[in-house]
């Protein structure tokens, strides 16, 4: 998919509408249910995404850091409009307001309500599965194969089986680089894979004290209560940039390559990560009859949610 730029003038209702795009892929990628990736194809700039995402080169960024010279000036201004920025500025704004808010939110209900959350996102990711399911076609042997590795591969992962080498800052890295990776894909959401990588309550919860730590600073409060969550923030963030620029082409070459196959295998991963959010209710609660009815009567919301959603928009497409 190809996105050209006709114009290049940079006016407040340009920005304004990339910032309400940005609160909406962010919602969609705090969330386990549609990607953000999704959300831009429904709203009709994922082709302008992508274009922008994959013209952030080192090439270019050189370019425009010596744009000082006025010899280089040109260059620079060019660079500056193929990477598109006065629009993936705003658009990342708009996502990091969104996930901010979401993420204190969530943080707070995973300690207080973990059935209801947990349960709500079971249901999310389960009818997620289902309706980008719909569009795919499974008629070749190798289509179901890819349906098979990619829903044994994100059961494994959701039951500890199979897990991320290395720990702690190595886990936070490598969790970024494919969660945010996932953000700009329709289908997957960034989120799900945090849930999927056990990533998602303690970073919700780092960046919500981030935050908070950084409100505090501005009124006086203590500069070494904003490190510890700030270095989890920092690597997950430059975790995000790797991804975007390795993993992200990655996979987008195999879209190119074989676009059946692949979203066979990435709508067959959120099947498989749909027990995955009980793991953290059975963190806190026995696996009673009163805790599986209550997890039950979430996931239907959730679900009810997701395909109230998909009827409002017009169904969703993984392509």
């Amino acid at each position: 998919m190809e996105y050209e730029r006709t114009d290049v003038v940079v006016d407040r209702l340009e920005l304004l509408r990339a910032y309400g795009y940005g609160l909406c892929m962010g919602a969609a990628d705090a969330l386990p249910g549609v990607s953000g990736g999704t959300v831009a194809l429904l709203l009709g700039f994922y082709g302008r995404l992508i274009a922008a995402v994959t013209a952030l080169t080192p090439q270019r960024a050189i370019a425009v850091l010596r744009g000082y010279h006025p010899d280089r000036r040109d260059r620079a201004r060019e660079s500056l409009l193929e990477m598109d920025l006065q629009f993936l500025v705003p658009l990342g704004v708009g996502m990091v307001t969104s996930v901010v808010l979401i993420a204190d939110v969530v943080s707070s209900l995973a300690e207080s309500h973990p059935v209801a959350i947990f349960g709500f996102f079971t249901g999310l990711i389960a009818a997620s599965a289902i309706a980008l399911g719909r569009s795919l076609e499974f008629d070749s042997p190798a289509h179901v194969v890819a349906a098979l590795v990619g829903t044994t591969l994100a059961l494994l992962v959701a039951a500890d089986v199979v897990q991320l080498p290395g720990g702690g800052p190595v886990v936070i890295f490598v969790a970024g680089a494919i969660a945010i990776s996932a953000m700009i894909l329709p289908g997957i959401s960034g989120s799900l894979i945090l849930i999927l990588l056990g990533q998602y309550v303690f970073l919700s919860g780092e960046l919500s004290e981030f935050v908070r730590a950084g409100a505090d600073l501005l009124g006086g409060g203590s500069l070494a209560a904003v490190i510890d969550p700030g270095t989890t923030v920092a690597l997950f963030v430059a975790g995000g940039v790797v991804g975007l620029v390795t993993i992200a082409r990655v996979v987008r070459a195999a879209l190119a390559r074989n676009r059946g196959l692949t979203l066979v295998f990435l709508v067959s991963l959120i099947a498989g990560s749909v027990p995955a959010p009980l793991h953290n209710i059975g963190e806190t609660h026995a696996w009673t009859t009163e805790t599986m009815a209550l997890t039950a009567a979430w996931a239907a919301v959730g679900a009810v949610a997701l395909f109230a959603l998909e009827y409002l928009v017009g169904g969703f497409d993984p392509e």
